[in-house]
């Protein structure tokens, strides 16, 4: 990988992995735009790290306050709004946890096509248009009962296919169940954390058993990168998704899915 691969493509990692535009997508088609060989595992997991550091140092304060109220729960000392909110996010990787550990092999070897992931696109920016329009936006995520997080669970597991992106499932589910953008929003990037977390650490166990080649400057460089473009890509979502709305990001992936439906068709 020669420097320019490296930033653009954990640039692009870094600011897809938390907007609802797919960010396995753009990790598979800008390689095939650019005539790139496929930056291979060891960089996968490198940028999927540097997005995982961004959203814990993000969210640092809940996540303290999660943890300690979680344990507080589970030795007896009564639940708390943020104790249920932890349990929450435990309950909600669950689906994607079962159904990526089934049908990896699936996934990876026959869902990788620029069609799937234009398809995907489409259909799943419609419907989370359709969410954002007819959403009540009343509750935040404390507020989330377990049918609520199991709705939502769902829907992330429907983000293994490439293409339909993690944040975009989560939120459109989300929205539907009566949260707020804002929160909608926040709740799909702590849901991120377990998902990255279970995803990096089976890429680490092939990246082990492959036994390649590691360029640690590559992977050093792509840690720094998407983790800092992905904590300011956090902080300006949050700040401005309430006003500006999803559109914009559905306007996009309508017209990338129709680009590739006309390059690849």
């Amino acid at each position: 990988m020669d420097l320019l691969q490296i930033v653009t493509l954990a640039l692009m990692q870094g600011l897809t992995e938390f907007l609802p535009v797919s960010s396995s997508a753009h990790l598979i088609l800008t390689p095939v735009f650019f005539g790139w060989e496929d930056q291979g595992l060891a960089f996968d997991v490198a940028v999927h790290v540097g997005t995982l550091l961004a959203v814990v140092f993000y969210f640092r304060t809940e996540l303290k306050l999660m943890s300690r109220d979680w344990l507080g729960s589970v030795t007896g000392k009564g639940a708390t709004p943020d104790s249920r909110l932890a349990w929450a996010v435990l309950l909600g990787t669950i689906p994607v946890g079962i159904i990526g550990l089934l049908c990896k092999d699936f996934i990876e070897g026959s869902l990788r096509s620029p069609l799937v992931i234009a398809v995907a696109m489409i259909f799943f920016g419609a419907l989370l248009w359709w969410a954002d329009s007819v959403a009540k936006q009343k509750r935040d995520e404390y507020e989330l009962n377990w049918k609520d997080v199991l709705f939502i669970g769902l829907s992330q597991a429907m983000a293994l296919i490439p293409g339909t992106s993690r944040s975009g499932a989560t939120m459109t589910a989300a929205l539907l169940m009566g949260l707020t953008r804002e929160a909608a929003a926040r709740f799909s990037f702590l849901l991120s954390i377990p998902v990255i977390l279970l995803a990096g650490g089976l890429k680490t166990l092939d990246l082990i058993e492959s036994n390649i080649s590691v360029d640690w400057f590559a992977l050093g460089l792509g840690i720094v990168l998407s983790a800092l473009s992905a904590y300011l890509c956090i902080h300006l979502f949050l700040k401005w998704i309430q006003r500006m709305g999803l559109f914009p990001f559905v306007l996009y992936r309508f017209v990338l899915g129709a680009i590739l439906l006309l390059v690849f068709w």
